[in-house]
């Protein structure tokens, strides 16, 4: 079973973590997210338990007590399909600003010429 950790200590290594789950079972993998820019931690991590109930033990005893200046929030991480699926869920925006009740101008997308109200534009 794979579960998800954060609020890990940003100093918290692979080793660490494993470190942290092994006492209540066979750690199968043990990774903490690195920011691929500045090399350092992203205060979270997934953990790889060979047992699904040894890992569900790790869940209830780990969740809510306090590694470090926050507590950890440890759960079943979402089992997600091969490659990441980077733009499934929050994202979704996109070039939607505009709409609604914004006058009758709205996104174009050749420009926004005429109409009131202005259109959405794309932030980035």
């Amino acid at each position: 079973m794979k579960i998800f950790v954060a609020g890990l200590p940003y100093d918290l290594d692979d080793a660490e973590l494993e470190e942290i789950f092994e006492k209540f079972g066979k750690i199968v993998s043990a990774k903490v997210a690195i920011d691929r820019e500045t090399g350092k931690s992203k205060g979270f991590g997934f953990v790889e338990m060979l047992n699904d109930a040894e890992a569900k033990d790790a869940i209830e005893s780990l969740n809510d007590i306090s590694l470090g200046k926050k507590p950890l929030v440890v759960k079943a991480a979402d089992e997600r399909g091969g490659g990441g699926g980077g733009y499934q869920g929050g994202g979704g925006q996109g070039n939607r600003q505009g709409g609604g009740n914004r006058g009758s101008g709205g996104f174009r997308p050749g420009g926004n010429r005429g109409g009131s109200g202005g259109g959405g534009g794309r932030r980035y």
